[in-house]
């Protein structure tokens, strides 16, 4: 069935950095009316620069919204933005969507859920996975959490913003997804660590070597994006060693909640947290890298 097309909204973005910002800027080439807030000047006036508007606060942004995005760094911001005084549920509209696709705890997304349902707000989890080339092309992974109508009427919004827009449960769900995402992800970013490490000792000729196992089974998403960064051994933020650490914890949290048992996933939560303890938190996720070397005597 064919999506329908989003009618113009007028959307309070809260969060325009690395992937906020490129995603509010999508929404406006998507035709709609953009407010976007941040707590750095500079992010929005690069969103004014994109063709939205600016505003001075969260109430400012959200009082005039038929939606509000989130897109922050963790469960204290968006918990703050959310349910604090000067926050979204305090001076959106009743009927108003908030749909927060920060990367947060699934008991927090179901926490803000039931608040927003008491004060006549609705309220989508909608974590996104893609990185910053994804937030900038649109062609994000968007999976959401929340009422099945509320997915439904968001739904054409999302898909200004990603190509894999999917409903996978109720409150929660969204950030359980992504949670498993999260653990996926670093798992493949530590395997190929590990295998240009290996490769580069073997003396293989190693971007010929990337090459041919991007064509086969070892390929993936993760040797695609993050064979530049490990071949150069450069590694700007896409998405921060820091960031992953915090949400191999949400995954770590969620699986002990649930009975699950994770060894990979608990051997490679401390793997990220060695990084950060090696001074390595603001760099993107592919230094992990640099703790294969570390331990590897490169």
């Amino acid at each position: 069935m064919d999506t329908p097309a989003a009618q113009p909204r007028t959307i309070a973005f809260i969060g325009l950095g690395i992937m906020g910002g490129p995603m509010a800027a999508n929404l406006v080439r998507a035709g709609h009316t953009v407010i976007g807030f941040n707590r750095s000047r500079l992010a929005v006036d690069r969103l004014v620069a994109a063709g939205g508007r600016g505003a001075d606060s969260v109430a400012e942004a959200v009082a005039d919204a038929d939606a509000v995005i989130t897109m922050l760094p963790a469960d204290a911001e968006v918990t703050e933005v959310a349910l604090g005084k000067g926050g979204v549920l305090s001076h959106a509209r009743p009927g108003t969507l908030l749909i927060d696709m920060s990367t947060i705890s699934p008991q927090t997304a179901v926490a803000i859920a039931h608040t927003g349902h008491e004060k006549d707000i609705r309220v989508l989890d909608a974590p996104v996975s893609g990185g910053e080339a994804g937030a900038i092309e649109a062609v994000l992974s968007i999976m959401a959490g929340g009422n099945a109508a509320d997915f439904a009427e968001a739904e054409p919004v999302l898909r200004a913003l990603g190509t894999t827009v999917v409903h996978v449960g109720p409150h929660g769900a969204g950030q359980t997804v992504k949670a498993a995402n999260q653990l996926i992800v670093a798992a493949n970013i530590q395997a190929l660590a590990e295998a240009v490490v290996f490769l580069r000792k073997a003396g293989a000729d190693l971007p010929a070597a990337l090459d041919v196992l991007g064509g086969g089974l070892a390929g993936s998403t993760v040797l695609t994006r993050k064979k530049t960064n490990m071949l150069d051994r450069d590694f700007p933020p896409g998405f921060r060693i820091d960031l992953h650490h915090k949400d191999m914890t949400i995954v770590t949290d969620a699986a002990r909640s649930v009975g699950a048992v994770l060894p990979v996933g608990s051997l490679v939560a401390q793997l990220l947290a060695s990084a950060r303890a090696n001074g390595d938190g603001g760099l993107d996720h592919s230094a992990l890298l640099r703790g294969v070397e570390r331990l590897s005597g490169q």
